[in-house]
């Protein structure tokens, strides 16, 4: 039984670390922050409430577990236990050692015998389940808001800009200005909504926006005027198609340097697919003249090419990182092993195989970067430790 718990102390230890770190990254989190200090309502409101319960209980979690952990430490350091001290150590580690909350009984609800309190306790693996699950709250609840201010807000910028263009445009040319009058009353709605409630927004109020934006612009644009306008916006997606041929170019050399040298479920894939047969058919429609039948599918086809090129320069930036991070953790290493030659350190028991261990995960391929780090960590904490206990 004192192994199994020892086992389970050892699980519980580097549970501990990675929440730690987790719950750093969450803290961090830009989308975490913008929910805390927004004024947020509906479904958003009510998901973050969750979400901050969840996130008190994690961090009650993690300290409960750390005091576990301590106490288990120092039986670890007792270097003769006894029978009590063994029992306790499995109680810690195994048993139901964990008091969540302690709720006291009122005297008219209680039997002669009855107690006072109930205490509600549970073993640190299932505080640690319960934790795994809370994170998932917190996380999904930041996440999927993130991802629609992302993706929405600059989508409503880009119709905020379009509509003061056409009535601009519209108040020049005299015409009546109710159309993108109520297009600006709906956008206004929409981005109050979006600020606040990032979850219950609906695209479909964008799209509508969109369609009204249009339909003002079309009222307004006289034939002339749209095949200027369209004009230029074909010439800024020829512009945009060179990008993305140079984005695939860069992607696919970052993808050929990451190939071989990291597990493929590492490596960003380049994309398939190419926009500029669709691109074409638009400059057909252009040639023939059918310019009312552009600005819609050129709206799409250039909103479809801005998050290809987004999609590709990302990927490429997370290739080329993964070799950036290899090469800091051999430079890294480089160092301490430099820093153990000059202490006389360089044939140490205990710290060769440790420099050998992280020079191997560091010059394989696939190289796991993971492995690596750890072992480029142990290495260093182990010199650390040496030159400290040494006194060199």
């Amino acid at each position: 039984m004192t192994a199994q718990a020892e086992a389970e102390l050892l699980r519980l230890e580097t549970a501990v670390t990675a929440i730690a770190a987790n719950l750093v990254d969450l803290d961090d989190n830009p989308a975490r922050k913008e929910l805390d200090k927004s004024k947020l309502t509906g479904r958003t409101a009510v998901a973050w409430a969750d979400a901050t319960a969840a996130l008190t209980e994690l961090w009650d979690g993690y300290r409960l577990l750390t005091e576990v952990i301590t106490r288990g430490q120092a039986f670890r350091d007792i270097k003769r236990p006894n029978d009590d001290d063994r029992a306790r150590f499995r109680h810690d580690v195994l048993g139901e050692s964990i008091t969540l909350s302690v709720k006291v009984v009122p005297l008219a609800q209680r039997g002669l015998l009855g107690p006072g309190q109930v205490h509600n306790t549970c073993t640190p693996g299932q505080l640690l389940s319960a934790m795994e699950a809370a994170f998932a709250t917190a996380v999904g609840v930041a996440t999927e808001a993130g991802a629609a201010w992302d993706r929405l807000l600059p989508a409503a910028a880009e119709a905020a800009s379009a509509l003061e263009t056409v009535r601009r445009l519209t108040r020049a040319a005299g015409g009546s200005t109710a159309t993108i009058d109520e297009a600006d009353r709906r956008l206004g709605q929409f981005t109050a909504t979006l600020a606040g409630d990032p979850l219950g927004v609906e695209e479909r109020d964008l799209a509508a926006v969109r369609t009204l934006i249009q339909r003002a612009d079309a009222e307004r644009t006289s034939a002339g005027e749209l095949r200027e306008a369209l004009t230029q916006r074909l010439a800024d997606a020829h512009r945009l198609v060179a990008e993305l041929a140079a984005a695939t170019e860069e992607a696919h050399v970052a993808a050929e340097k990451a190939a071989d040298r990291f597990p493929p479920h590492e490596i960003v894939a380049v994309p398939a697919g190419d926009l500029r047969p669709d691109l074409a058919a638009i400059d057909a429609l252009a040639a023939a003249g059918h310019w009312p039948l552009i600005s819609a599918r050129l709206s799409e086809w250039t909103r479809r090419a801005r998050e290809r090129l987004t999609t590709l320069r990302d990927g490429a930036a997370h290739n080329n990182g993964l070799l950036a991070a290899r090469n800091e953790l051999r430079g890294r290493l480089d160092a301490y092993q430099a820093k153990a030659l000059r202490r006389g350190l360089a044939e140490h028991a205990e710290l060769s195989p440790l420099a050998t261990a992280a020079r191997e995960a560091l010059y394989v391929a696939p190289c796991d970067l993971a492995v690596a780090r750890r072992a480029v960590n142990a290495y260093q904490d182990a010199l650390t430790a040496t030159i400290a206990k040494d006194g060199r």
